[in-house]
């Protein structure tokens, strides 16, 4: 098995903790220990101060899976199984899903090991671009017509990673519907469920809606918590889920203890915390309009509609590798190339889910203007 280099994270290996300004986060505000401990419950301070450092049980702690639970309609704590991190659900997962010869349908862009890892395990990927010139929305005619007799999985990530686009119901029904149809499982990659911009328009869990559906979510991204490396898979698959629970057997085995005592304490303090955070992007959002406005000769987009992330296009005579390489050396500001998660064309990433991107911002502007 040879598993290609992971581009994004190589990039974030080489940049991330060497660079000043990060203009190109994916997570929400991150808060500090202090902070979080400050808002447990009682229940959860007693958990966190007799808490003893030893082995915790493979699917995660059972107040945990209960709290997670909690976050959709459908579920109870069976049905969740706790990871490090995200990545290490996608890894288990495709592991246990994928067999050569199965057929995947992927949407692209995406987080790569969504779509190099079943390619890896040995299946044939069918890739469904999305398209700026159609505001990043996905074309339902070109999935359905991309099912074959042996598509085994669709692989969504809804809100986008990296658009920020979200699926209208209509779309997430008429998904349902070929993938049931299909006798295919849905795998989505969900991190960004609670920063709808418009929280009118928040879908249900894909695991609420359908028997084969496969939630991923982890405290990284809306919840601002990334040090903690707790995720999960929310899934009614007992057979799948049990399948799963066995391969992290071989990975971590089990998550750190602490790190799911404050889980537990954010979870319970979800309200406070998420408001936060969608404050904090909402405020952000309003200020990249502006910017945006201000520089409509050098930049376009198409306005994310959830998640702390924004797809850009430079509208400059010049590529955007050279762009970001000499805003890097002139500046020290880090944005993302599209070709980091192949994206073809002068597109770049951006995130807005920091309190420092109005600074950040600023001084990136004055380099654009100084550019035209």
């Amino acid at each position: 098995m040879n598993i290609p280099p992971f581009k994004l994270e190589e990039f974030w290996k080489k940049y991330e903790f060497a660079t000043p300004y990060l203009l190109c986060c994916s997570e929400a505000e991150v808060w500090s220990l202090q902070e979080l401990v400050s808002m447990a419950d009682p229940d959860s301070k007693n958990l966190w101060n007799s808490l003893s450092l030893g082995y915790t049980e493979p699917p995660g702690h059972p107040i945990l899976r209960k709290e997670i639970a909690a976050l959709y309609s459908t579920l109870n704590a069976d049905d969740i199984f706790t990871f490090a991190g995200a990545e290490e659900g996608i890894y288990c997962a495709m592991q246990v899903l994928i067999k050569p010869g199965d057929h995947v349908i992927v949407i692209d862009p995406c987080y790569q090991s969504l779509a190099t890892l079943p390619e890896t395990f040995g299946a044939e990927i069918t890739a469904i671009k999305l398209k700026f010139e159609n505001q990043w929305q996905l074309d339902l005619k070109e999935v359905e017509q991309a099912f074959k007799p042996n598509t085994k999985l669709v692989v969504l990530n809804f809100p986008h990673n990296p658009t920020g686009t979200i699926l209208t119901r209509e779309v997430q029904d008429k998904l349902i519907e070929l993938a049931r149809r299909n006798g295919a499982y849905i795998f989505c990659d969900e991190v960004y469920r609670f920063l709808e911009v418009d929280e009118a328009l928040s879908l249900p869990s894909i695991v609420d809606e359908y028997e084969r559906g496969i939630s991923l979510n982890v405290m990284t991204k809306s919840f601002g918590l990334a040090g903690l490396r707790i995720g999960w898979i929310a899934t009614k698959d007992m057979r799948f889920l049990k399948e799963v629970g066995s391969y992290k057997l071989y990975t971590s085995i089990c998550n750190s203890a602490p790190s799911e005592i404050l889980a537990i304490m954010a979870l319970r303090a979800k309200e406070q915390i998420l408001k936060r955070n969608r404050d904090i992007m909402l405020s952000n959002l309003q200020i990249l309009d502006e910017c945006m406005l201000r520089n409509e000769k050098s930049l376009s987009w198409v306005r994310p509609q959830g998640g702390t992330m924004a797809v850009l296009k430079l509208l400059l005579p010049m590529s955007v590798e050279t762009f970001a390489e000499n805003l890097l050396r002139a500046q020290g500001i880090l944005i993302m190339p599209g070709s980091v998660f192949d994206l073809p064309g002068n597109y770049f990433r951006i995130g807005f889910g920091k309190k420092n991107m109005p600074d950040i911002l600023k001084r990136f502007e004055s380099y654009l203007q100084h550019q035209g």
